[in-house]
């Protein structure tokens, strides 16, 4: 086995054979780390944000701070509410994407496609970028090296997601219970602590903030819109269960169901709690440390760590168990992403939106490309940002909440056409392209298919769920109403805070998308044939390209006679003279009965002689198609491609723009190759031995181009 296949299977492990794809469903004690780490791991910076825009003010505004949690809650209660009819309504995986797409129409759903793969990007930045802060305000040592830590910390998530969902999944499942337990005994300790009598004091509870200015009226306001905008961060996520639903087992949308509710609960259990206490606590942040009075410019810790200090005691063990927990699942949230953003490549490249690569799986059954891209450009992010959360956590949540505003639209008129009985069969289940199928699939057998039926619209709709539905639309068309506010809120408190590159981004990726399209679309149109049978050639010219009298060149010059084309010529490049007199004298002694043509080079160049001699051909005789053989080394070593075949790699890089013109290429393969052979056939039958089967690109022989 290659040293580069070593390393791959080291780091990703064996590959997984396509009739195993059922031993990857999730159970829901590992589907929620799975798909619900970017909403629980919101909680240890959505307070924060809220308090951080408040003391803009000074501290005298931050007594509105409960008022601002309660609305995000009630607006998170919904949305999930709402995203639990979603996964019983749309069981194909699709998310907000099917059903904006299905209901509003493919512009919609295109839209909503741009959003959440902008989000996805800025879910990873964003979530170990704020994992990378809150290990440096336990570690104030690492703080200059941030961007290398976060840059390394995703590289390390993309190996463990290249691995497979499910090994991904078991891998992340510890972490975040870990959390949740830590954060909730810190929520029940602080609050027990305070009815007692002993309140949490907060490190910076003795700190004034220095108000920028003075707000009251309309900027009071303002400014309050402005920090409950940023409080919605605590809904990053609530979508992701929704596009994975196919990843549960069954009942897959009952499963996934229940898990968003699980989900909802905690979250808005632990944002709560942890808001709570960092009001009784006196916690005060800044933006700006220096508006902080009283502190001496030290690193501000996170509202999170300076609550499991008050709480705990600096340095405790409940302290660093906390701050520990809480870096993991700020890092581990950025798997949210790496399960949701190659899903919904691959749905989007189905419909051909994006490039097809992103469609397949990989051997490990996960949509490898699709993770790739997604880190590529999350540290990308992460190193044009510096990998500062407050300036990431701006760009955040517009993209979200578009998807979200346009889902719930969409899930109204959903209703609607269901209550009037319009809509078409399995619409509901996929109707962009193969999620048909997939949607009709994901419900068979479940115990739930009456139910998943009914909502989809695959059967009637029973008069007894008539009210039921009703209750889903105005749940929907609540939705759509708060989070359509919300974005609208968000545009304009964030927009000149960095929201602006969101606003540019998401249409730009449409316009791609779109443009990819119709590429897709005007290839798939050149590519149909004619009616009737294939029109045959006039006459096929054969031409040998030739260096040398060699094993290779005769091999080329049997096969192309094999081949009877109407005429045959052997062509050389007279680069060196010496050598093609050479090649003149060896063709008459072996008596060749195959016309040798030298083709003149004054500058050396190879390739521009022999195109221009075969476009002479063409021209001469335009109906005519030109089948030109080119003789290959097959080597068996990386380096030994170096060394070979170079020049006609050129010459059919450039010969396949030339209509008209075949190539055939003919291999000589060489000893190492042989060799490279016998190792893979090892390789091979010890994979069948094990019960495994390698993809073909592990088994095929090795190749070489050129000569």
């Amino acid at each position: 086995m290659a040293l580069t296949d070593r390393l791959k299977r080291g780091f990703v492990g064996r590959p997984i054979g396509s009739d195993r794809l059922g031993e990857t469903l999730l159970p829901k004690r590992v589907a929620l780390p799975v798909f619900a780490s970017d909403a629980l791991s919101s909680v240890s910076y959505a307070s924060e944000e809220i308090l951080l825009v408040l003391a803009l003010g000074g501290i005298t505004l931050l007594h509105y701070t409960p008022w601002i949690a309660a609305a995000v809650v009630i607006l998170m209660l919904t949305v999930v509410a709402s995203y639990r009819q979603n996964v019983h309504a749309y069981p194909s995986g699709g998310g907000d994407y099917e059903v904006a797409s299905v209901n509003l129409g493919p512009r919609a759903g295109l839209m909503v496609g741009s959003a959440l793969l902008v989000d996805y990007v800025l879910t990873v930045a964003v979530s170990v970028s704020a994992g990378v802060a809150n290990l440096t305000s336990a570690a104030t040592g690492l703080a200059e090296h941030k961007v290398l830590l976060a840059s390394l910390l995703v590289v390390l998530l993309t190996l463990v997601n290249l691995r497979g969902v499910r090994e991904s999944g078991t891998a992340f499942a510890v972490p975040s219970y870990a959390f949740i337990v830590g954060v909730l005994v810190m929520i029940v300790t602080g609050l027990v602590k305070t009815a007692l009598g002993d309140a949490p004091r907060a490190e910076s509870a003795e700190y004034h903030i220095h108000p920028e200015q003075s707000f009251t009226g309309l900027f009071l306001i303002f400014l309050i819109l402005r920090a409950f905008a940023s409080g919605c961060t605590a809904l990053t996520g609530v979508e992701a269960i929704s596009n994975g639903v196919p990843a549960f087992r069954r009942p897959k949308s009952r499963n996934a169901a229940t898990t968003l509710f699980l989900m909802g609960a905690i979250a808005v259990t632990m944002f709560a709690g942890v808001t709570a206490l960092a009001l009784i606590s006196d916690v005060h942040v800044a933006e700006n440390p220096a508006d902080l009075i009283g502190s001496n410019g030290e690193e501000q810790r996170t509202v999170i760590a300076q609550i499991a200090a008050a709480v705990f005691g600096d340095g405790s063990p409940g302290f660093v168990y906390v701050a520990a927990v809480t870096t993991l699942i700020l890092i581990l949230a950025a798997n949210t992403a790496f399960n949701g953003f190659p899903v919904l490549g691959s749905i989007l490249a189905r419909d051909g939106y994006l490039p097809r690569q992103l469609h397949t799986r990989g051997d490990r059954l996960a949509y490898s490309n699709g993770i790739i891209l997604l880190a590529g450009f999350a540290i990308l992010l992460i190193v044009v940002f510096d990998a500062q959360v407050t300036a990431l956590i701006q760009l955040y949540i517009l993209g979200v909440f578009i998807s979200f505003t346009l889902s719930q639209t969409g899930m109204v008129r959903h209703w609607a056409r269901l209550l009037r009985g319009s809509v078409d069969a399995g619409a509901g289940a996929g109707a962009t392209g193969a999620g048909a199928a997939a949607g009709a699939s994901a419900g068979s057998g479940d115990s739930g298919e009456k139910l998943d039926d009914q909502l989809t619209g695959r059967v009637p709709l029973e008069p007894r769920m008539r009210g039921r539905v009703r209750r889903y639309q105005v749940v929907s068309f609540l939705g759509a109403c708060m989070t359509g506010a919300v974005l609208i809120l968000v545009l304009l408190t964030k927009f000149t805070r960095g929201a602006w590159i969101v606003c540019i981004a998401i249409p730009v990726i449409y316009l791609c998308m779109q443009g990819i399209q119709r590429h897709y679309e005007r290839v798939a149109s050149e590519l149909t044939p004619e009616p009737g049978p294939p029109t045959l050639p006039s006459r096929v010219h054969g031409v040998v390209l030739v260096s040398k009298m060699h094993a290779p060149t005769l091999r080329a010059l049997a096969y192309a006679k094999a081949t009877r084309p109407h005429t045959l010529v052997a062509t050389t490049v007279a680069v060196d003279p010496a050598e093609t007199e050479r090649l003149r004298q060896a063709w008459e002694e072996r008596d060749i009965k195959i016309d040798l043509v030298v083709l003149a080079s004054p500058y050396r160049e190879v390739t521009r002689p022999v195109l221009e001699y075969v476009a002479r051909i063409r021209r001469e005789s335009p109906r005519d198609v030109v089948a030109v053989f080119v003789p290959e080394y097959v080597v068996g070593r990386w380096w030994e491609h170096l060394l070979h075949n170079q020049s006609a790699l050129r010459l059919k890089a450039r010969l396949l723009f030339q209509p008209g013109v075949m190539m055939t290429s003919v291999p000589w393969q060489l000893e190492s190759s042989s060799h490279a052979q016998t190792r893979r056939d090892h390789a091979g039958a010890g994979a069948v031995r094990r019960g495994r089967v390698l993809p073909s690109d592990q088994v095929r022989p090795g190749n070489g181009s050129g000569t």
